[in-house]
């Protein structure tokens, strides 16, 4: 259900948070089952899981502004920026989130937060140097389409999975590296074990989550072009944050790819077209997304 009266509803995406969610529950019981086959106490497997999911659910937004360099700003400080977003969220008819900016020369946008409650809307310095105020204004449109979706929390707490998943894998590994012939055959079984059920579970996460992910962009495209009523505006704000990200210096941008599961555009822009890559890519195709706004344009256009 969207949290915005004014942005309806997308059956599909609500659709795939359910069934990714659901995948993510199975795939939680899973890792824990394992650890208590080997041994594990299942008070510590609770802890562990709860703990992590408490921590990726609460602290989300914390975590993303501290990494991209960003910070909250008051009315007073960005006067025009808030007004933009108050301006979308009276439109929507939805409560407006807290805004932020992050001070780095990547043009791009994000949206988290554990709810729509707790969501914060931040943009780049440097998206606000290239954009003009219709095409920015596009690009918050599209993000508070994330927050009244309320995929936000869903991509966050989806992460949690594959990370300790991840986690798993390595101390595996690491432990039967450095136990070396010392290991018993009852140890070298369970860390070979933990090691299998790990990977095959990062593997299905990692699916889920990027599927999810280029899904719901497309979905918030659509919705923040309807809200603002020109998606050619959007369409133009995409091509050229996508076409000036290039010109960022890849070491900036290999820092921030970790984080492409929530940017508005990729911060490290692969080839585009179908490929396999696209299969494990956060993004729809750069292509995908204009044609959409290109039809949407054309059919907004026939009905006024």
């Amino acid at each position: 259900m969207s949290y915005a009266r004014n942005i309806a509803n997308d059956k599909g995406l609500t659709t795939r948070m359910f069934f990714t969610g659901l995948m993510l529950v199975v795939l939680w019981g899973i890792l824990g089952a394992v650890l208590y086959a080997v041994g594990v106490g299942l008070a510590l497997i609770v802890i562990i899981e709860a703990a992590v999911i408490f921590g990726q659910y609460w602290f989300s937004d914390k975590i993303a502004l501290f990494s991209m360099n960003g910070r909250e700003v008051s009315e007073q400080e960005a006067p025009q920026l808030h007004a933009m977003v108050a301006r979308l969220c009276q439109m929507a008819d939805m409560p407006k989130p807290r805004v932020a900016i992050a001070d780095v020369d990547m043009p791009n946008a994000f949206a988290t937060g554990r709810n729509p409650k707790a969501a914060v809307v931040c943009v780049t310095t440097g998206i606000q140097a290239r954009l003009s105020d219709q095409e920015l204004e596009a690009v918050l449109a599209h993000e508070l389409s994330h927050v009244a979706h309320r995929d936000v929390a869903v991509m966050t707490i989806a992460s949690s999975v594959g990370m300790i998943a991840g986690l798993l894998t390595r101390v595996a590994m690491w432990s039967s590296m450095f136990a070396g012939n010392d290991n018993n055959g009852g140890g070298a079984a369970a860390e070979g074990l933990i090691m299998l059920v790990s990977i095959v579970v990062y593997a299905i996460s990692f699916l889920l989550t990027r599927a999810l992910s280029r899904y719901r962009e497309l979905a918030a495209d659509r919705s923040g072009a309807i809200l603002i009523g020109r998606p050619s505006v959007l369409a133009a704000a995409l091509i050229k944050v996508t076409g000036d990200m290039s010109k960022i210096p890849q070491k900036d941008l290999r820092k921030a790819e970790s984080f492409n599961a929530f940017f508005f555009t990729p911060a490290i822009a692969g080839k585009q077209g179908v490929s396999l890559s696209n299969l494990f890519s956060t993004r729809p195709t750069l292509e995908k997304r204009l044609e959409q706004l290109d039809e949407l344009e054309r059919k907004m256009g026939s009905a006024a």
